[in-house]
């Protein structure tokens, strides 16, 4: 059994993105999957798989360190994996039937990237809004005194379910949604949990889905371990380094600035 080489290049990319990734808790696979592509050339099939065993190992530190604290709501997790499991499923089924690999698919591929970056760049950009009226709508429900606690209960967990769906098809087909998407529905959904949790749950959910689409995409031959390998030994410490110095960063500043940077990659990625 040979070791993986280890390419220090990407380990760099990898710190640098570990370290954006702790800075601003936006999902790797946001940046990791278009700088492989667009950067390094690597075919997005390839990039997606390769992202998504990265997201597993790096989401389960996370999930350990959020389960130790008690910021994980697991109903909340469960409720997404329900819907997600299955879709990541079907999705990495088609991807199988129709191929990975052709031109035409690495196309399709890299347009649904560009659009995934793109809606994540607007949640981002408009997430602390959309929280505040999510909430302020709910307390003003709950004052007006009107019945039907028990129907907002069951459609708040379809639409918890239909969010889990949506995450597992635009993850296994991209790499992207898990974090910055999901948390900003999951606020929308839940305006009463604090903050703390929701990024807790969805970061808990992250790690199934991640690992059986990235297991999928392993089965399919779109995993390239020696990759994998130079990323995370540059992304693990990258993201201590950036959960260290989060509480000292300029959050405004940070989510616009990363927000246009996905702009800008989204873009390039849909045009080229």
């Amino acid at each position: 059994m040979s070791f993986p080489h280890i390419n220090l290049l990407y380990s760099a990319s990898g710190l640098a993105v570990g370290f954006l990734v702790g800075l601003t808790g936006v999902g790797g696979g946001s940046l990791m999957t278009p700088l492989l592509v667009l950067l390094f050339g690597i075919h997005p099939a390839t990039a997606v798989g390769t992202d998504l065993l990265y997201a597993a190992a790096t989401k389960t530190a996370g999930t350990l360190v959020h389960g130790i604290k008690g910021s994980v709501d697991w109903r909340i997790t469960g409720r997404l994996a329900a819907g997600s499991i299955p879709a990541a499923a079907i999705t990495l089924l088609l991807l199988n039937r129709y191929g990975l690999n052709t031109p035409a698919a690495a196309r399709v591929i890299q347009l649904v990237l560009g659009y995934a970056l793109l809606v994540t760049a607007v949640s981002l950009v408009f997430r602390p809004q959309l929280a505040r009226l999510a909430y302020k709508t709910g307390m003003a429900r709950e004052a007006s005194g009107k019945p039907g606690a028990a129907s907002r209960e069951t459609r708040t967990v379809a639409w918890t379910v239909l969010t889990g769906a949506i995450l597992g098809v635009l993850v296994s087909i991209t790499s992207v949604g898990a974090g910055a998407i999901g948390v900003t529905v999951l606020l929308l959904l839940y305006p009463r949990l604090p903050t703390a949790r929701i990024v807790g749950s969805d970061i808990a959910h992250a790690v199934p889905l991640t690992l059986i689409a990235g297991t999928g995409h392993w089965l399919l031959g779109s995993v390239n371990w020696d990759l994998l390998a130079s990323l995370l030994v540059g992304s693990l410490p990258g993201i201590v380094l950036g959960s260290m110095l989060s509480a000292r960063a300029p959050e405004v500043l940070l989510r616009n600035v990363l927000a246009a940077t996905l702009v800008i990659v989204g873009v390039k990625l849909v045009l080229s």
